[in-house]
């Protein structure tokens, strides 16, 4: 899907069959904001539907320093803006947590679980509408884009020394694979064991 109005030949429709929020996810300080949606039935890859890559666990602190990092989304354009119907992106850095963390920008709010990403003097941000998308960082060695976070929470939008504050994915690896396992597990009886077995060696081994 590009332009939401306006359906291309290539853009695909499907309902959601069950969404899980995890478990220890927090209203208040948005900590654990994550959850696995399943889809009504799959989507067939094109070169037009790709998925994107989790980082593996030995590339991730080289990926997260990367500054050839993106964000897309529809939500507003700017802080109190119009929503766009037309997929944005725009590229965005890695910052700190010690510089996000500063007493003048979010004061200790982020912790080992999220990720500040954007442009340290303001103006390049997700914003309202953009929340659940994702921060894809391009890496060249591999040559692939792989997700390192999903747009959470932020003070406005694209202000200065308030980035935008990603779930940092990295850290939730064990709990969606477990959850892919459950929903494997429903769909597959028959070859849930066998599935369990591979994604814990995939886990072990990452």
């Amino acid at each position: 899907m590009n332009d939401l109005w306006r359906y291309g030949k290539h853009a695909v429709k499907r309902r959601i069959r069950s969404i899980t929020v995890h478990p220890e996810f927090k209203r208040e300080t948005f900590e654990n904001d994550i959850a696995v949606f399943e889809l009504s039935y799959a989507v067939r890859f094109s070169d037009y539907i790709q998925p994107i890559c989790f980082p593996p666990a030995h590339l991730y602190p080289l990926i997260a320093n990367e500054t050839l990092c993106f964000i897309s989304g529809w939500g507003r354009t700017e802080e109190k803006g119009k929503t766009s119907s037309v997929l944005k992106e725009a590229q965005v850095e890695i910052i700190p947590s010690s510089v996000c963390n500063s007493s003048d920008a979010y004061g200790g709010l982020v912790n080992s679980n999220m990720l500040c990403a954007g442009s340290r003097t303001g103006g390049i941000d997700t914003c309202q509408g953009d929340s659940g998308g994702p921060l894809a960082c391009y890496h060249p060695a591999t040559n692939k884009h792989y997700l390192v976070g999903i747009a959470s929470f932020g003070v406005g939008c694209g202000r200065p020394k308030f980035p935008g504050i990603y779930v940092r994915l990295s850290q939730y690896r064990t709990w969606i694979n477990m959850e892919l396992l459950m929903i494997n597990k429903a769909a597959n009886p028959a070859s849930a064991a066998l599935t369990i077995l591979l994604t814990l060696i995939r886990v072990v081994l990452a």
